[in-house]
């Protein structure tokens, strides 16, 4: 309790107002809540407060009871009277919450409900007492434990709070909005627009809501709909306060005068029945809050903040006989409220003194009260004490019970061996849901274990700590978890481990030595990392995406392309695809399909990833069928339409994928119904495994394809649902072949096991089982159903291999479809697969296969083998070939042919196969037109609505500025956290990232570098986002609050999709970005740029193995420059970057003096060492350098 802010003027006050006063201590004042407090010996005694004295109270008269000191010197903000316990509530000004028990006004609790916004309202619940603040809902116990924390968006500002039933909440503020809050699930259920913004007030009655608005006028709403039925405009100037009883409605306010507004002393009253206004009641007093207190009669207590109360009727005079004085510590009162039992008034003043009134000597609060918990007294005060320094104190002082049995300190030091517990990783969903306040941490309980109680296994403690890699060679490991060693370790989940420098120095060659690109793992949702790689290496698909465009600006087909278009520059670096997952996470259908997984579900593996990647597949084909399917191509995207895809009516997704069908409804009554459909793919459909039936894959594909089911249907003729026969059957077969696997139970993982066992056992019966090191083939055996031509060098390698790599499938003339299992010695018997289509044959290959990795440690993952074609070596390597690889995220490694189609059901679980027609690349046309025009760098309207002329910051490129290869082009990037780091403390006190922050683009600027214009941005976009962001960084970025949301940003705000085509073109042109720290921020906005089109001056400017310098240190050192001084901007930093890299070719001649340069860059260091790296502040020393010596650059 800190007393140092009371004011010492208040011993001073006239003793005419304060008759009754003494400076000493109120005796009912509980004098425990004065222990352990120092005061400052030159501040005000706490004796000297104030506090007046008990009084006589007289009967059905109110009169001071008790006054105590809530937070002393921090006036109180609000007050309320629990409506369940015999309780006062207090909240301050500086977000404290404070409790009174029973009249006496004992402490009860008293706790911090928010670091730095005030309390608003309080309303008090059953199990605890909801807050509100400026922008934020919180519910608490009453003991101070927290039940939920509801964060509301960062621009409202909210004063009110009613509640209309037990677990339904309104919140209104100074928005033209009022919120529904669901207190059972703690979400926003309904946002109702209020035509007359302003809601610091609301009452509820059996008829009306009753919402006071800051322009002074009072709205009746229905209780249903929360439309407005009537209004009441009671003052010109602003609403003070007003309540209801019955059919009466009293207000005070502010009424306009010519020197502003002034507070008005009439009270409007206005008759609910006739819903019009009675005669004012003019008061004594200037009324700030008012009260019905309907005892015997329907009374009204107006207060002033002044300290003045009056009680009067609605409908009669006042008379100032009734007035009566507060004698209030501070000099205005903050806050009025009247208990239930209408018998107890309690005032907060703006020094932080609760004052409690009532009209009895002993009033209760509420009619009916429960009974308050109260903390248990310590049961240690009732022992003896004892002195433990005297050696001859008797232990038997100490009670303990008689026992015949061995006691634990018998146990033998042989049998104790030290095993310190190690703290057990938090929770990722805690992590992700925490919000810090200071240095402390609050997050709702996930409820994944149970309460105050964990989990003590000290055989696991040491394997659960151990780094994956290393399990296997752990003996422990593999005795708790015999399952891990089954799992080899280029299939294992990879993570990346995070340094001080985040990815700089984490070695990603050593998972992938090829010229492919991975997929980095850590982005939320990026289980679908191995299918975007599937498709990418479609070349069909591929490019028909990469030609894609539209003006959707969450379009799954466009992210692709960008997408794809990174995959196709990286030279062995892993890219990420946050941008597509963030389009991704826009779909409704995605979410309503649980495609979107919270970050705790992706860590902990809950729920089938097998069913999960199954249907995001074919949810992925479906929506870039949707997408392809829109013919009309904008003007200012018109090259997209150049693509020799786009030919009819249906997408190329459709001519790729879809297979055309009728469906066949046969009824009993012999009535029969055909429907032409179209599906993307297809499931398998298991037989009932009979014991060692043998299956060949083409059979159970042939019968998944022409499914033949019962099943109950309407049926026309019979006008009932009757058992009817349903049949498919093929029109046209597709030309990528995809299928899901469905082995989603144990049931369909034994019919693939043993279906591989019967195979294996067929191959040993028919080699002897003799055959290692030997080359054999299994085309010519007689087993029909047995897979077929396997050339192999080992019988091992035929274990667990059901699937072949080719299947045959022929349309018959009678509408039905053959399938076969096929290899390339069919050919003798068969001929050539090309010249077999004009009679409907097919070939097909098997391309991809996409598995679900059992391992109960990391929760599963999901990789690929793909079979990378010949056109993609080629661009890549240089080299004409086909090869089978592993995607595993970011680890890309060349495997055998056979480990794609081996599934060990233990471990490894096929989830997603694709077959291609042999020789689709011929069938279509390959060529990619980028279809990026310049046109997306001319002038385009802001999507904020207050954004003006005045207002812009750029000047957007003429055609006759249009950048050419070369050209400079400053850059520079501003960014806002959309989740915090996850970390972890390790035992040696360092740090350990598992999880970076979220970042996401804010705002991005491009200033010309060259020319007459040199040095003027022709883009300054900020990028509107959908998503909540956590952390502003206003510090770093001079990213504000309402700078992102289009409703009220003053700044030329656009889509993230159109400012990434514009940097898009630039890069595709070929310019030269110059900035400082380039490699983060293409990171984050998600672009891969050619290495010789960037120039960052934080490596011009840099020594090898020392640290890297601020740009804020090189402009002061270079340039005599003075930047970044409160917050960073964008624009001023995309110049100074321009300039330092004028100042570099300056030092070093265009790069042909490398020693000078290095001379200059240890002078650099050797000044920085001495200033600490710190820029001096303005007063103190100036630039090194004479700008004589070092003149500086043009200023732009």
């Amino acid at each position: 309790m800190n007393f140092e802010g009371l004011d010492p003027g208040l011993a001073d006050f006239s003793p005419a107002m304060h008759s009754t006063l003494d400076p000493v201590l109120d005796a009912h004042l509980n004098p425990s809540l004065l222990q352990n407090v120092e005061l400052d010996p030159e501040g005000v005694a706490l004796e000297a407060l104030p506090v007046q004295e008990s009084v006589h109270i007289m009967e059905g008269v109110y009169s001071e009871l008790h006054s105590v000191v809530a937070e002393v010197g921090v006036p109180v903000s609000v007050s309320h009277f629990d409506l369940h316990e015999e309780m006062l509530w207090v909240g301050s000004h500086g977000g404290h919450a404070t409790s009174f028990f029973g009249p006496a006004l004992e402490r009860y609790s008293s706790f911090q409900v928010n670091g730095s916004d005030d309390i608003r309202q309080i309303q008090s619940l059953e199990n605890g007492i909801l807050f509100l603040t400026k922008n934020n809902l919180k519910y608490m116990a009453r003991g101070g434990l927290i039940i939920f924390d509801y964060l509301l968006d960062e621009c409202e500002d909210m004063h009110s709070l009613l509640l209309t039933d037990s677990s339904t909440l309104l919140i209104g503020g100074l928005q033209n909005h009022v919120l529904e809050i669901d207190l059972n699930s703690v979400q926003e259920t309904q946002k109702y627009a209020v035509e007359t913004p302003g809601v610091t007030i609301m009452r509820q009655t059996n008829r009306f809501f009753f919402c006071g608005h800051t322009s002074g006028k009072v709205s009746l709403r229905d209780l249903r709909s929360f439309k407005v039925e009537h209004e009441f405009d009671a003052f010109s100037g602003s609403l003070s306060d007003f309540d209801v009883h019955g059919n009466l409605l009293a207000a005070c306010g502010f009424s306009s005068r010519l020197t502003g507004l002034a507070c008005d002393r009439f009270l409007k009253v206005y008759d609910l029945r006739m819903m019009r206004a009675i005669t004012p009641l003019q008061v004594h007093v200037d009324p700030a809050f008012l009260r019905f207190i309907p005892t015997y009669t329907s009374r009204l207590a107006i207060i002033s903040q002044s300290g003045q109360c009056q009680f009067c009727e609605p409908t009669g005079l006042a008379n100032p006989a009734d007035i009566f004085h507060v004698s209030a510590v501070g000099p205005l009162l903050m806050t009025f409220d009247v208990s239930a039992s209408k018998q107890a008034l309690a005032f907060g003043d703006s020094e932080g003194c609760v004052h409690l009134w009532t009209d009895s000597p002993e009033p209760s609060f509420n009619p009916y009260s429960r009974e308050t918990e109260f903390a248990l007294p310590c049961l240690v005060d009732t022992l003896p004490p004892l002195d433990w320094s005297q050696d001859l104190l008797p232990l038997s002082l100490i009670p303990v019970p008689l026992t015949t049995d061995t006691l634990l300190s018998d146990w033998p030091a042989a049998n104790s061996a030290p095993a310190p517990r190690r703290a057990p990783p938090v929770d990722a969903e805690i992590l992700r849901t925490m919000k810090k306040v200071g240095f402390i941490g609050y997050a709702p309980n996930p409820r994944t274990r149970l309460r105050n109680q964990i989990p003590y296994r000290l055989k696991e403690s040491d394997s659960e700590f151990d780094n994956f890699s290393q399990v296997t060679e752990s003996p422990i490991g593999r005795e708790e978890e015999p399952h891990l060693h089954m799992v080899s370790k280029k299939y294992r989940k990879v993570t990346i481990k995070y340094s001080k420098l985040g990815l700089e120095d984490f070695d990603f060659k050593h998972y992938n030595k090829t010229l492919f690109a991975g997929l980095e793992p850590h982005i939320p949702n990026a289980y679908c990392n191995c299918m975007i790689q599937v498709l990418y290496f479609l070349e069909p698909v591929r490019c028909l995406i990469q030609n894609h465009l539209c003006q959707k600006e969450f379009c799954l087909a466009c992210e692709l392309g960008f997408l794809f278009h990174m995959l196709e520059l990286s030279r062995g670096d892993p890219c990420q695809g946050s941008n597509f997952l963030r389009a991704f996470r826009t779909i409704p259908e995605a979410s309503a399909l649980g495609l979107i997984l919270a970050d705790s579900d992706e860590a902990s593996g809950k729920g089938s990833l097998a069913r999960l990647i199954q249907r995001w597949n074919r949810f992925i084909l479906t929506q870039l069928h949707q997408d392809m399917q829109e013919l009309e191509v904008p003007q200012a995207y018109r090259g997209a339409g150049g693509s020799s895809f786009c030919s009819s009516g249906d997408s190329v997704i459709g001519q790729l994928f879809s297979c055309e069908m009728e469906n066949c409804s046969l009824c009993r009554c012999g009535s029969e119904t055909v429907r032409a459909s179209s599906t993307l793919l297809f499931t398998l459909s298991y037989p009932e495994d009979k014991a060692g039936k043998n299956y060949d894959f083409a059979h159970i594909l042939k019968r998944s394809i022409c499914l033949e089911q019962n099943t109950q249907a309407w049926c026309d003729s019979c006008e009932k649902y009757q058992p009817t026969i349903q049949t498919r059957n093929i029109r046209h077969l597709p030309d990528i072949l995809v299928i899901n696997c469905e082995v989603n139970s144990s049931k369909e993982a034994d019919f693939w096991r043993s279906q591989a066992e019967v195979a294996f056992k067929i191959a040993v019966k028919k080699y002897g089982g003799d055959i290692k090191n030997k080359e054999f083939t299994l085309a010519d055996r007689k087993e029909p159903r047995s897979p077929e031509g396997l050339l192999c060098s080992s019988i091992e390698e035929l274990k667990n291999v059901w699937l072949p790599f080719s299947i045959r499938m022929q349309m018959t003339k009678n509408k039905g479809l053959e399938v076969y299992n096929w290899t390339d010695g069919n050919e003798m018997q068969w001929g050539p697969a090309r010249a077999e289509e004009e009679h409907g044959v097919y070939v097909y290959d098997l391309m991809a296969t996409v598995v679900h990795i059992l391992d109960s440690r990391t929760g599963g993952s999901l990789v690929a083998h793909i079979k990378v074609g010949e056109t993609y070596h080629q661009r890549k390597e240089g080299v004409t070939h086909q090869q089978w690889y592993l995607f595993n995220d970011f680890l890309i490694e060349p495997i055998d042919k056979y480990e794609a189609v081996q599934f060990d059901m233990n471990w490894k679980v096929p989830a997603i196969l694709y077959y291609v027609k042999r020789n689709l690349n011929s069938r279509y046309n390959l060529n990619i037109k980028n279809p990026i025009e310049a046109s997306v760098l001319l002038a385009e309207a802001s999507l904020a609505r207050k954004q003006r002329k005045t207002h812009t910051t750029f000047i957007p490129l003429m055609l006759n500025e249009m950048p050419q290869v070369g050209d400079l082009v400053g850059l520079d990037a501003e960014f806002v956290t959309l989740n915090e780091e996850e970390a972890e403390l390790r035992s040696d006190g360092t740090k350990s990232t598992i999880k970076p922050s979220q970042m996401s683009v804010a705002r991005i600027t491009c200033v010309r570098g060259q020319g007459p214009n040199e040095g003027i941005p022709f883009i300054d976009d900020y990028i509107s986002t959908q998503e909540q962001v956590v952390d502003y960084l206003t510090q770093y970025s001079g990213i504000k609050p309402g700078d992102l949301d289009a409703k009220i940003s003053s700044k030329h705000l656009t889509t993230l999709k159109s400012t990434y085509l514009k940097l898009r073109f630039l890069i595709d042109i070929g310019v030269k970005f110059v900035g400082h720290g380039l490699q983060k921020d293409f990171r984050v906005i998600n672009l891969m740029v050619p290495k010789d089109q960037v120039l960052d001056t934080v490596y011009l400017f840099h020594m090898p193995r020392k640290r890297m310098i601020s740009l804020r240190f090189l402009a002061w050192y270079f340039l005599d420059l003075k930047i970044q001084g409160e917050t960073h901007d964008s624009i001023e930093d995309a110049r100074t970057a321009l300039q330092l890299y004028r100042k570099y070719l300056e030092l070093s001649k265009n790069g042909t003096e490398p020693e000078s340069f290095h001379k200059v860059l240890k002078g650099l260091y050797e000044k920085g060492r001495k200033m600490d790296w710190k820029v001096p502040e303005p007063e103190s020393q100036t630039s090194p350098k004479n700008t004589a010596v070092f003149p500086s650059v043009l200023a732009l």
